[in-house]
Formats: structure tokens, C-alpha cells, sequence
């Protein structure tokens, strides 16, 4: 079975898209889960680092992370306001199921 990529949502993506993607079967952690709510940014990344998770984040701020060469699984990244719940759960699905966490590691990608 191949590796699949796993999720961590930051602290400001609502609970409904880690509920629709475990509905899809996909791997998902959350910040309350995770206990990391009120944590740095940082603290996310390190979170995600260590669990080989690829976060989804609606904050810029995760993006000066890939711009400073940190190493990391993976930001795929939404504006605020740019895509109904719906739209977020449905790319983030295809992207589970068109790429390795191989294909993310170290990349941004913008939905």
C-alpha cells in the first residue's frame, strides 16, 4: 500500500473540513487534538515535522517558513474567504489522492 498523505488543519480551519475528510478516509489531525491551540506557528510546523503531516492553514505567516528554507511535509495553503468549506475539503481530497507526501514535502501548494 502506498503512503498517503496525512493532514494537520491549523487553528483557524473550521472543524467541518477535518469531518469531511476522515468521511473520506483520510488521516487528519486538528489543533485541539493536538493540543497545540494558542501555539505558535512555529510550534505547528514542529508539530508537523515530527509527524510527517502536511498542514492546511488560511494564515500567511506558514508561508515565510517556505520562503526561509525550513524543512517541512508540506503547506497547502487557502486565503481566507477564497473557497466555501466544500470547495477546501474536495482539494484537499484530490490532492490526497494525486500526490506523495515526496510530492509535498518542502512545497506550497495554493488552493
Amino acid at each position: 500500500m502506498p503512503r498517503t498523505i496525512t493532514f494537520h488543519l491549523d487553528e483557524h480551519i473550521p472543524r467541518a473540513i477535518a469531518d469531511g475528510l476522515r468521511r473520506e478516509g483520510i488521516d487528519v489531525t486538528t489543533t485541539s487534538e493536538a493540543e497545540l491551540i494558542g501555539a505558535s506557528d512555529e510550534e505547528h510546523l514542529n508539530f508537523a515535522r515530527r509527524e510527517q503531516r502536511v498542514i492546511f492553514t488560511q494564515d500567511n505567516d506558514f508561508l515565510r517558513w517556505h520562503h526561509a528554507g525550513v524543512n517541512y511535509a508540506g503547506i497547502v495553503y487557502c486565503a481566507r474567504g477564497a473557497r466555501t468549506i466544500g470547495d477546501m475539503i474536495q482539494s484537499l481530497i484530490f490532492m490526497w489522492d494525486a500526490l506523495d507526501p515526496e510530492d509535498m514535502a518542502n512545497q506550497v501548494e495554493y488552493i
